[in-house]
């Protein structure tokens, strides 16, 4: 996918960057506005149009530059960091993620690679380049989005459990190798949240996908904050901390029947 970029405001010599990824909506849009309001100038990226997202962020008057691209490639990565330039990156919102519903065996591998490199080799890919940076300048805060899916074995959508399982212990390691370096990581591990993702995976006819989910504003807010004060990992929602208890306490073969009941097809087939 080709990149693009858009400039709003001309930037001021005293702010720092942030960059969002996964920016066109949900908990990534809501991230940019936080962002916004605190004062960053804003790089967004994402696999979709940012004209939702630049607009919202414009009562800001930051500046905004917006990259379309895919960021489960290589091509993708670079042009978000050709987008930052020289700036000094003051924060890293490593949002983008994607799913993929259904039986395994029965999913095209193209898309399942898909969800691995978007979540993981993606994610990874930035997070080395902004991360040297940051640790250059010897300050910087990273947030990374984890999930809840990441502690439990996640049947009828097991790529994308195993890849937030992935991400989310990574992001706790990169967190103590960075302790000394002025560098923050904080893990934010929502639980379902309102967004285009089930839309996208294809699960909005299973049962998680029609439940009540958490709204991506206050998933933000509670990611956010916790970036701000250089929390170690923030699990948002009494009911999501609860399930994640709940996971570290029963066999992983109970927890994939119960996944299974939430993430299969409605109509039992994948």
């Amino acid at each position: 996918m080709a990149s693009s970029a858009t400039a709003a405001q001309p930037a001021q010599a005293d702010r720092a960057l942030a960059i969002v990824t996964g920016a066109s909506s949900g908990i990534g849009l809501e991230l940019a506005k936080l962002c916004a309001e605190a004062g960053y100038d804003l790089l967004l990226a994402a696999d979709r149009p940012l004209t939702e997202a630049e607009a919202a962020v414009a009562p800001a008057g930051v500046q905004v530059q917006c990259v379309e691209t895919d960021l489960a490639t290589t091509e993708g990565v670079d042009s978000v960091m050709r987008a930052a330039g020289n700036r000094a990156i003051g924060v890293l919102c490593a949002n983008a993620g994607q799913g993929q519903g259904g039986a395994f065996l029965d999913q095209d591998f193209g898309k399942i690679r898909h969800v691995i490199d978007t979540n993981v080799t993606g994610t990874l890919a930035l997070l080395h380049r902004v991360g040297q940076h940051m640790r250059g300048r010897g300050e910087g805060r990273i947030l990374v989005t984890g999930s809840i899916a990441g502690y439990q074995p996640g049947a009828f959508n097991a790529v994308y459990n195993g890849t937030k399982a992935f991400v989310d212990s990574f992001s706790v390691a990169l967190r103590e190798e960075l302790k000394d370096s002025g560098v923050s990581v904080t893990l934010l591990m929502p639980g379902a949240t309102e967004t285009p993702f089930f839309d996208r995976a294809g699960m909005r006819d299973t049962k998680i996908g029609q439940s009540k989910k958490d709204d991506p504003a206050d998933v933000a807010k509670t990611g956010f904050d916790a970036m701000m004060r250089g929390d170690a990992d923030v699990v948002h929602g009494l009911k999501n901390k609860l399930m994640t208890a709940a996971s570290d306490l029963m066999p992983a073969s109970v927890t994939a029947r119960q996944h299974a009941k939430m993430a299969r097809p409605n109509d039992g087939q994948s």
